[in-house]
């Protein structure tokens, strides 16, 4: 159950983060560091994170596919943040 609370928190960072990290828009995952690395492991297995990369980082984002799915998930698992994504 940490775990997803994790997970769920991740994805509220990169969708919050400079009017968020959907499709082409991505960031360092160093800047995600504070993260336990299996949980980005674990979204990038079920396409909810696109892992980029580059030559001299890796670079993470969401895919705005599951939109809809990351949304209903962050509010199931972090319910104080219900209405805050759209």
């Amino acid at each position: 159950m940490i775990l997803e609370k994790e997970k769920a928190m991740l994805l509220f960072k990169m969708a919050k983060r400079k009017g968020g990290l959907w499709g082409g828009k991505y960031d360092r995952l160093e800047h995600f560091k504070r993260f336990n690395i299996d949980v980005i492991k674990e979204l990038s297995k079920i396409s909810w994170i696109i892992i980029y990369k580059k030559d001299k980082f890796t670079g993470i984002s969401l895919n705005p596919k599951y939109k809809k799915e990351i949304i209903e998930f962050v509010e199931i698992q972090l319910p104080y943040l219900k209405g805050v994504l759209k």
